[in-house]
């Protein structure tokens, strides 16, 4: 009776595994790693990355740029290597391999609050960022008409991802996700050879823009959290590689690397010549969205600002996927809700509409995330990888991996702390103008 009890437990809670998001469909090609990772990386971010070297200088923003490449390659190879660390078993969420790290509870704690921060808040500034570049194309490409409200344009952007947000799992945004990747590199090209095309500033200056010491250094400081926010995909790799296929002979970890490997070169692709050649062009007179600094040609401008839209589109959706599997997982697995079409329209609906409305409400959510983020972001993307490396693999102390797992810890630390100091003042120097719903 018992047995017969259990086998029924485990087919009831396989149907359930076979309807949550992120383990319902195991046939993904490698290729689909790829684009997922360039849409969940290549933020609209790219387009500030100017504005932080401005504030970094050419030396410091070199070095924080390539070393921020190579260290979140390193930790994102030890997410896909420790995916299946287990023989036989899969850690399909990045709160699994947390809880086999750190036991049940203490590895939920550690892991959810941290990865919830980054997802909840990329999907508020995606918000964001989606009805702002709706306006600045409207404005680009009809400046005759009327203006319309930019919390008018985040619900025109919010309405889209209502329906976008109905499809099951990463499998079947697809198609989403490969037309965002596609954008992220026409509009980082757009962004460095339309500056290249502009030429440098006869009297182009590439001093710091504070007048004071105490001013360069938070401007420095926060251009260190911006430069590092900018590597943020590690808190879907382990959800997006739970979607390729795996078997003793094929583990997922080769296609998986094969497509991180294509995606971090296109990164690389994106903001390298963005961040230099922006900077190069512009000196410290660019703005925090170097497109805003070109203005011309306008119809290029405008494109830009749409193919922005595009792939934040896709971006929410990357995101959005492990909340919703999260929040799938809390109302079936906990409060034995009935998994079916109606708990998934209303439940992703209702957040869909959540985050349209923290996104109106707070205008400045932005500077927020610069100072909340330098708690997650830093720790999920540099050196939790780490953390866990050397508690699950238990490297030989003073080997070449413990020292670069402990370097890796070391710098990540140091942003924890730093970034959010910077990302405060800017809170708190601009809280005189902020509006709510502005």
């Amino acid at each position: 009776m018992a047995s017969a009890n259990t086998a029924m437990k485990t087919e009831k809670e396989q149907a359930i595994d076979d309807w949550l998001p992120i383990t319902s469909s195991r046939n993904a090609k490698w290729w689909y790693s790829a684009f997922h990772n360039v849409t969940a990386m290549v933020g609209a971010g790219v387009l500030s990355l100017p504005y932080a070297m401005s504030e970094l200088g050419w030396g410091p923003g070199v070095a924080a740029m390539l070393l921020s490449w190579v260290i979140t390659l390193y930790t994102l190879w030890q997410m896909v290597e420790m995916h299946e660390c287990v023989p036989g078993k899969r850690f399909d969420r990045y709160h699994e391999l947390g809880q086999h790290a750190f036991g049940d509870k203490l590895g939920l704690w550690i892991v959810v609050p941290q990865q919830l921060i980054v997802e909840v808040g990329v999907c508020i500034v995606y918000m964001v960022t989606g009805g702002k570049s709706l306006k600045k194309f409207h404005a680009v490409a009809f400046p005759d008409a009327a203006p319309l409200r930019t919390s008018y344009w985040i619900m025109i952007f919010g309405s889209a991802h209502v329906f976008l947000s109905q499809l099951p799992n990463f499998n079947s945004i697809t198609l989403v996700s490969l037309a965002a990747a596609v954008m992220s590199l026409s509009y980082s090209t757009i962004a460095w050879v339309a500056s290249v095309h502009k030429g440098r500033h006869a009297d182009v200056d590439y001093g710091k823009t504070a007048s004071t010491a105490a001013g360069q250094t938070f401007n420095f400081l926060s251009a260190l959290g911006d430069v590092a926010f900018a590597y943020a995909g590690h808190n879907v790799v382990l959800e997006i590689q739970a979607t390729i296929p795996s078997t003793t002979e094929k583990p997922s970890k080769k296609p998986m690397w094969l497509g991180v490997l294509v995606a971090y070169a296109v990164v690389a692709i994106c903001y390298l010549p963005v961040a230099f050649v922006g900077y190069y062009v512009f000196g410290n007179a660019v703005d925090d969205n170097i497109l805003i600094t070109l203005e011309k040609p306008r119809w290029l401008i405008a494109a830009a600002n749409l193919f922005v839209v595009v792939h934040v589109v896709g971006s929410y959706q990357i995101y959005a996927m492990p909340v919703f599997d999260m929040l799938e997982t809390f109302l079936v697995k906990k409060l034995r809700f009935t998994p079916g079409l109606p708990l998934r329209l209303i439940a992703r609906t209702l957040y869909v509409v959540f985050t349209a409305l923290v996104g109106i409400a707070v205008p400045f959510f932005g500077g927020l995330l610069g100072f909340f983020g330098g708690f997650a972001f830093a720790p999920t993307t540099y050196y939790l990888p780490c953390i866990l490396w050397l508690k699950i693999m238990k490297p030989k102390a003073f080997s070449l991996s413990w020292f670069t797992n402990w370097f890796c810890i070391i710098v990540g630390v140091l942003l924890t702390v730093f970034a959010p100091i910077g990302g405060l003042r800017s809170i708190i120097v601009n809280a005189s103008t902020y509006k709510f719903f502005s």
